[in-house]
């Protein structure tokens, strides 16, 4: 994945569970024909343990300090159930976007559009 529409691309053919925040979250990432979203609800524990017979769970956090403290929980959780997380999705919003939260991926779409256009 070199760009954020690859990335979004990518996504969209992932069969794991893409477990995000909030309703917001899940909202942007379907409007671009992603699936499986999962949203976060209850108690993290009793939340993983819900998908603890899923082999892989692809989380996506906000990346801010409330969504990283999430994310390590939530990974941790999964890993004591045997449950790989896919980090490579969270790993390129990381480094490569400046999103703190994944319902800002629009904003950052419509970015990489304008930028390409004016190439």
């Amino acid at each position: 994945m070199d760009t954020i529409l690859e990335w979004v691309d990518s996504l969209k053919r992932e069969k794991s569970k893409i477990i995000v925040e909030g309703l917001k979250d899940k909202k942007a990432l379907k409007s671009f024909g992603v699936k499986n979203l999962v949203v976060l609800k209850g108690p993290l524990y009793k939340f993983v343990e819900d998908l603890s017979t899923e082999k892989e769970v692809i989380i996506l956090t906000d990346t801010d300090s409330e969504g990283n403290k999430i994310y390590g929980k939530l990974r941790t959780f999964f890993e004591m159930f045997g449950v790989r997380v896919n980090d490579s999705y969270r790993n390129f919003i990381i480094k490569n976007t400046n999103l703190r939260n994944i319902e800002g991926i629009c904003k950052q779409v419509n970015s990489y559009y304008l930028k390409k256009k004016n190439l």
